[in-house]
């Protein structure tokens, strides 16, 4: 079968609209009959025939009276083992009647997806199946409804808002504040803006979507309609709560929004797009009478609901709570739905196994955990490779097993690097644009992460925010909106607010409370593994985040273990004598440095010419009771702390801690109570098994550990004979192309192009969820991304065996087959072959080798791939891995040529490393040799004056300037005259 090309333009072609189809009115056929008779059958004797048998020829397998232990202590007959069977039988044969019921119910009221019965996973397929079959001789009218190619084309106008719900965060202080005049003529310019929204919506057009039937395998979901007309996937929910409750064509209601039927009718936000809109009234005219009626209809429900989502958003309150202004809605967590703002993931997804809940709900703390974790990696292979630690030079890092696999893969599926990016630059902007008005920064005692948007609550009101900020509620909070905040950029200024850490979340807010900015004491009571838990994601949050400058933790009681994580911020001191000693003297020396700089407190320090060599925050975590003593000399030190930069979070398994100004208490459960704060939260947690499988992942990484045993091999090597020729090959290294497929048709073929290069470059395995992770960053929902595995599955096909080219391990991971290879494959083929394989021994074939290895560089991993696409490599070291193999790869070859004395040839293989790795020391020291071994003086001259202009004002590298002078003495001179 001759290969096909497919270019790398496919991969990155954008989603279009999907032509609208007529839908086909499906006929009972003879085959549909026989089915549903056959089903029948098998109801019958299962649910009827099987309970029939057993009380004519079984009867009554009970006893009739209450065994003595005599009994129990008799000989089992077969007659005794014949009634256990039985019951066994009744339970089974209950269990099957109740999927029964509960499948046929689903199926006749139109809900969707029915019910679980509790262990009966087969039970209930079958069920399923055959009530299915039995039903499919009955024409639905959703099936018999005209599809949207008779509906005309929309028109684009009237751009409506959609409606937004208010939403509500819980506040840190119980007693009421008084409303500014500001807030006030804020939510009275929010009603004026509602109220002219909805006499829009009362006398302007609005536009309706028709669900399409499936296609295949393919279903129409709110998801891809979302990413379709508005833009966004993310916004389905919009959608949802337009249509919700709200009584479709065929007498059903939407319910849940994974469950939409073919011909039900959706009212899309006013801001959609898209040809196979209707717009109502400007375009119902071209559209039959039946269909008129129906949207009519349907108009009149969604009068009625929006009526009462009106009124009841009217009758929100402070009541005690900080409520936050009204915003558009962020979508809700569905099972194996990810929603990265805030939310939680659904820990009862089919296909969450293995992966610990804490670090899935964790997005800040993953955030940190991941980014740290691969600058820990990419330190190892850049140490490696300069110090000539040649067992992992270029090659993979060990690969995860186990419990680390599992804290691997739930890091990368719960990291939300976004919000942490939003978080870091909205603050750092936010102190810029304080010190340019030269303001000093407010206190701030929480923030608040609701829907994307961050909200800051102040100890006190400090006036007007700089734009883009916002006042919040009352003049306590400042808000800043997601798309504001996307507008930020990095800047060059000190972190205002290190102290904030992730405590848990409230429906889908997430709180962060300044440790350090606390008047005192904060105290943490109950169970000790509890406790344990929390300070544990406290530090290793604190010492992993983004928005957090020359952080220092100081650890007493616990977590000894965790210093690997951050050894240059996490300190480890071994009892409360020590803590108080250090304490002391430093509190002294930050009252001194404050007074001798003539501050009042560490913020206005941030944002002074000082910024970046004082003020840096320290955080003290006390797991362990303090003795009353103790207690007293802690609460002195804190008494000044928040001044000074410093927090103290301690410990307490009483619950009563003398000087603690704010009190907390961590459940069984896993709530966070602190009543006089007014907080109830689900509280973020670090156990112990995570913690171990975390640093375990921190170890491995350590760069100053020495690698034991022998060099390891590639994750995954290739056949490189001709017997070896792959089915399906995709270049990897250079624009992405794959041969051995065909071109995906369709909206899907870059989504589908992304996931292979995803599954090949971890050839151990992918969780289903990274993947859906790596391909939608927000989230998306199970069945669109069981849809996309589904086709990825047809497109690879399978072996000429029967063999798929995609299958799961026993672990339930994404595995390639062997026969679907990359180029990044044969390159550590090549090269692992060539200097620890046959070329060991034989020299034309380690040439020869390192020669079709070099030629395969064709530029940078998938250097065509479209923006926005291919996020989750920043996650990934192989922008590390692959320039180091590359020089790898060049210096062996020019070490092969030198030894015959062919510099020229060394010269050019130098030259081709180099234009994949230009920024790798090792290649510019070689070229040298081989240019000074040409014996041309001024081909080295002039390679000297580029490597000097090269260098600018930082200069040569020392190691390259000791190697000039000892090749080109005369290389100052030259260097002084060209500047």
């Amino acid at each position: 079968m001759p290969r096909r090309r497919t270019s790398s333009s496919s991969s990155s072609t954008a989603p279009r609209n999907r032509t609208p189809q007529p839908v086909r009115i499906q006929r009972r056929t003879f085959g549909d009959v026989v089915k549903a008779g056959l089903a029948l059958v098998a109801l019958l004797v299962l649910v009827v025939g099987v309970p029939g048998a057993l009380a004519v020829f079984i009867g009554w397998p009970l006893p009739r009276e209450v065994p003595s232990l005599q009994w129990l202590q008799s000989e089992i007959t077969v007659s005794t083992f014949l009634n256990i069977l039985t019951v066994v039988v009744w339970l089974a044969w209950a269990q099957f009647t109740a999927c029964v019921l509960v499948e046929v119910k689903a199926a006749l009221s139109g809900v969707g997806v029915p019910g679980r019965v509790p262990g009966a996973g087969p039970s209930q397929l079958l069920a399923r199946q055959l009530v299915a079959a039995l039903l499919l001789v009955g024409a639905t009218a959703a099936s018999l409804t005209p599809g949207l190619s008779q509906l005309g084309h929309g028109m684009e106008g009237n751009q409506k808002p959609a409606v937004a719900a208010a939403q509500q965060t819980p506040g840190l202080f119980a007693q009421q504040q008084e409303q500014a005049a500001d807030s006030a003529a804020a939510l009275a310019a929010q009603a004026s803006q509602a109220a002219a929204h909805a006499d829009a919506k009362q006398h302007g057009d609005t536009k309706y979507y028709r669900i399409q039937p499936p296609e295949g395998r393919h279903h129409d979901s709110l998801w891809e309609i979302a990413q379709r007309h508005l833009g966004d996937g993310r916004r389905y929910k919009e959608i949802y709560e337009l249509n919700k409750d709200r009584v479709q064509p065929d007498g059903s209601k939407l319910s849940e929004a994974s469950l939409i039927r073919p011909g039900w009718i959706m009212e899309m936000p006013g801001d959609a797009r898209g040809g196979d809109l209707v717009e109502v009234p400007d375009t119902a005219a071209q559209v039959s009478p039946d269909l008129q009626r129906q949207l009519h209809d349907y108009a009149k429900t969604g009068d009625q609901a929006h009526g009462s989502a009106q009124g009841g958003a009217e009758g929100v309150s402070g009541g005690g709570q900080v409520s936050v202004p009204q915003q558009r809605p962020a979508p809700a967590p569905d099972p194996g739905h990810q929603q990265r703002d805030g939310g939680d993931v659904a820990s009862d997804s089919a296909d969450s196994f293995g992966l610990p809940e804490a670090l899935l709900t964790a997005p800040l703390l993953a955030a940190g955990l991941l980014g740290a974790l691969g600058r820990r990696r990419r330190q190892a292979l850049w140490q490696s490779a300069y110090g000539a630690v040649g067992g992992r030079r270029g090659m993979q890092p060990p690969t995860p097993t186990g419990d680390a696999a599992d804290a691997q893969d739930a890091l990368l599926v719960g990291a939300d690097p976004e919000g942490v990016r939003l978080l870091d630059r909205s603050l750092r902007g936010l102190a810029t644009q304080l010190a340019a008005e030269s303001r000093a920064l407010p206190t701030v005692y929480a923030a608040w992460l609701t829907g994307g948007d961050l909200h800051l609550q102040l100890a006190q009101p400090a006036g007007r925010p700089p734009a883009p900020w916002q006042l919040g509620q009352d003049q306590t909070f400042w808000m800043l909106a997601r798309a504001d905040g996307e507008r930020y950029e990095d800047v060059d200024t000190a972190a205002p607010f290190p102290g904030l850490v992730s405590l848990g979340t409230l429906d889908d807010s997430r709180l962060l409370l300044n440790l350090e900015a606390v008047p005192g004491i904060v105290s943490l009571s109950g169970r000790e593994a509890d406790r344990a838990a929390f300070f544990a994601s406290v530090a290793a949050e604190l010492a992993t985040n983004g928005w957090s400058d020359r952080m220092t933790i100081t650890l007493v009681g616990f977590g000894e273990n965790l210093t690997p994580l951050a050894p240059s911020r996490l300190r480890h001191l071994d009892g409360i004598d020590d803590l108080i000693e250090t304490m002391e003297a430093e509190t002294r020396q930050r009252r001194g440095a404050l007074g001798a700089a003539g501050h009042d407190s560490v913020l206005t320090g941030r944002t002074g010419p000082a910024q970046h060599t004082r003020w840096a925050p320290h955080l003290v975590l006390l797991a362990a009771q303090p003795s009353a003593e103790d207690a007293v000399t802690l609460a002195e030190l804190a008494s000044d702390a928040s001044r000074l930069g410093i927090g103290y979070l301690v410990g307490t398994e009483t619950g009563e801690l003398p000087g603690a100004s704010w009190e907390m208490e961590v459940t069984p459960e896993g709530r966070l109570l602190a009543p006089l704060l007014g907080l109830e939260l689900d509280a973020q947690l670090l156990p112990l098994p995570q913690q171990r499988a975390v640093v375990e992942l921190f170890v491995e990484a350590d760069p100053e550990r020495d690698p034991q045993g022998p060099a390891p091999a590639p994750p995954f090597l290739v056949d490189i004979s001709e017997q070896g020729r792959p089915a399906v090959y995709a270049r990897l290294v250079g624009p992405y192309e794959i041969i051995g497929l065909d071109t995906p048709d369709g909206d899907r073929s870059a989504l589908l192009h992304e996931a292979l290069a995803l599954l090949l470059l971890h050839r151990e395995g992918v969780h289903p969820r990274v993947l859906s992770s790596a391909l939608w960053p927000r989230g998306v929902t199970d069945d669109v991304r069981d849809a996309l595995l589904d086709r990825l599955r047809v497109w690879l096909g399978t072996d000429p065996d029967g063999t798929p080219r995609l299958s799961a391990d026993p672990t339930g991971r994404l595995v390639l087959a062997k026969s679907v290879v990359s180029d990044l494959d044969v390159l550590r083929s090549l090269y692992h072959e060539a200097t620890q394989g046959k070329g060991v021994d034989s020299r034309v074939v380690r040439g020869r080798l390192l020669t079709d290895a070099l030629v395969l560089v064709r530029g940078s991993l998938l250097a065509d791939r479209p923006e926005g696409r291919y996020r989750w490599l920043t996650h990934e070291i192989i922008d590390a891995q692959l320039p180091l193999l590359v020089a790898d790869i060049g210096l062996a070859l020019s070490a092969f040529h030198l030894e015959k004395d062919r510099a020229e040839k060394a010269i050019e293989a130098l030259g081709a490393a180099l234009n994949s790795a230009p920024g790798d020391e090792r290649l510019w020291h070689e070229l040298l040799r081989a240019t000074h071994a040409t014996g041309d003086v001024d081909r080295l001259r002039a390679l000297a004056a580029d490597l000097v202009a090269r260098g600018g004002a930082r200069g040569v590298p020392p190691r390259t300037e000791a190697l000039l002078d000892e090749l080109l003495p005369s290389w100052r001179g030259g260097a002084t005259a060209a500047g």
